[in-house]
């Protein structure tokens, strides 16, 4: 029994759900500038996908939050016991004239695992599933170009499970966990899984040259 339960806490300890420690946090940059474009999907806790985004040149914000569900206003205790149908998303406002749909794709792709169905690693639930939100018939099919790149390129062992579902509406996150993982990088969950995730982005998108100067 005793080995049972530490195996139990230890799962706790390396999953999203459970590990909201409400520390302040710095705003994010406000979405409302004309020349921007957006896209919405979901790969996994956003925390690390948030985060990872923020840091690319051209992407003027991104914003944790929940989408593809059918209650409005949902929190996020609501969203981890996954009755509402939502998923983990993260909304990103970005410059195409600097970064186009196709790069944000590819980041996308790099940071989660688009073979695991409504999961990623410990992080086990429908709120977690590999989604790209389409706005329209032609953001749809060139998302749908984009996975199958992804997919042709061996990138990942097995065939992608990424949903395609229609845009309706993003609901913002509650404001601890916008920049999660800037205020609280020792969280347990955040040294055990975001830090090594993200540090492996800063390598890869490093040496393209697609991060702003202080994040190098």
């Amino acid at each position: 029994m005793n080995k049972i339960l530490v195996f139990l806490m230890s799962l706790m300890l390396i999953s999203c759900n459970g590990q909201e420690t409400k520390k302040p946090l710095t705003n994010n940059q406000k979405m409302d500038r004309q020349n921007l474009e957006y896209i919405t999907f979901g790969g996994g806790c956003f925390w690390c996908v948030e985060s990872c985004f923020n840091m690319l040149k051209g992407v003027d914000a991104a914003i944790s939050g929940y989408s593809g569900g059918h209650k409005p206003n949902p929190t996020y205790e609501e969203v981890c016991t996954g009755e509402t149908g939502h998923a983990e998303v993260v909304q990103i406002a970005y410059d195409p004239k600097i970064i186009s749909y196709e790069q944000l794709m590819d980041v996308f792709f790099f940071l989660h695992d688009p073979t695991q169905l409504n999961r990623q690693g410990n992080d086990i639930g429908t709120q977690y599933r590999s989604v790209i939100f389409y706005k329209d018939e032609a953001e749809k099919q060139k998302a749908e170009a984009a996975l199958k790149t992804s997919e042709d390129s061996g990138r990942w062992n097995g065939k992608y499970v990424t949903e395609l579902a229609k845009f309706e509406k993003f609901w913002p996150a509650e404001q601890y966990h916008q920049g999660y993982y800037n205020a609280n990088p020792t969280q347990p969950y955040c040294s055990a899984v975001v830090g090594p995730k993200i540090a492996k982005f800063k390598k890869h998108y490093g040496e393209l040259g697609m991060l702003e100067a202080d994040n190098e």
